[in-house]
């Protein structure tokens, strides 16, 4: 993990993908548009059996790198591919389809650029322009989990599951992540709450899917989620590759917060 603070703020910004072949194009133009000092989007195609790949070089331009995971390994697997190859100052978690607005960004990125954060969560529920109203059962079990997370990590998060995660990116690059599926939001929560990073929310507005729109979370997910948010808070952080990270990002945030001083 390098050391020192960086007053240059390029933005890389990873774009999991699995058949989203309909909105994968129009999220990259989307994010091109909206996001200031844009070095790069990173599309990491999760065995996509659809045209997403092909959709993704339509939009061919220096800054977009489409890399291509063989077979299907979930979202987790796709990000952790994205964490090994950013270049940017900053790293942002962007979803393949149109739940997100890619217009929220900036906004997302103020604090960080700003100095005052380490890592940012977008909130669907501080909703700042709009939320699709959906499913009762999924707000309910969100609801549940991120009161589970704050329970063991002694935070007041209010949306844990939230796509939009930005960090500054020496906090990704060696961060270990080894759950699978949609463990990922649960995992990244509880290793970065172990840490000393300054973490913030900003509201963002939420365009939900039907599963008949392409919605692929499930019930088997959130009983996933449960079991992970007990595991890495509980037993997961004991481990010798989980406690060497969180030493070395302390030792990171205490050298670039000294450089600012």
């Amino acid at each position: 993990m390098s050391e020192g603070h960086s007053q240059v703020n390029r933005v890389s910004v990873i774009v999991p993908a699995y058949n989203e072949e309909r909105t994968i194009a129009r999220v990259l133009t989307r994010v091109r548009e909206c996001v200031a000092d844009l070095h790069e989007i990173i599309v990491v195609d999760d065995g996509s059996r659809d045209r997403t790949c092909e959709e993704v070089e339509k939009v061919a331009c220096p800054v977009v790198r489409l890399i291509r995971q063989e077979r299907n390994q979930g979202k987790t697997a796709a990000v952790r591919r994205g964490f090994r190859e950013v270049a940017g100052d900053i790293t942002v978690i962007q979803d393949a389809d149109l739940e997100y607005d890619p217009a929220d960004l900036d906004d997302c990125l103020a604090p960080i650029r700003e100095g005052r954060a380490d890592v940012v969560y977008g909130s669907r529920f501080m909703v700042r322009k709009a939320a699709r109203v959906l499913y009762f059962y999924h707000y309910v079990a969100n609801k549940f989990l991120t009161f589970l997370s704050n329970c063991l990590t002694n935070t007041n998060m209010s949306d844990i599951e939230t796509c939009y995660k930005l960090f500054r990116t020496p906090l990704v690059k060696t961060m270990p992540i080894t759950s699978s599926g949609f463990g990922l939001e649960v995992e990244i929560t509880a290793t970065i709450s172990k840490t000393k990073a300054r973490i913030y929310e900003v509201p963002i507005s939420y365009y939900g899917r039907t599963y008949e729109e392409g919605k692929k979370i499930g019930a088997s997910d959130g009983i996933a989620a449960l079991w992970y948010i007990l595991y890495y808070n509980l037993a997961g952080h004991l481990s010798p590759a989980r406690r060497r990270y969180v030493a070395e990002a302390n030792r990171f945030l205490a050298s670039s917060t000294l450089d600012t001083q």
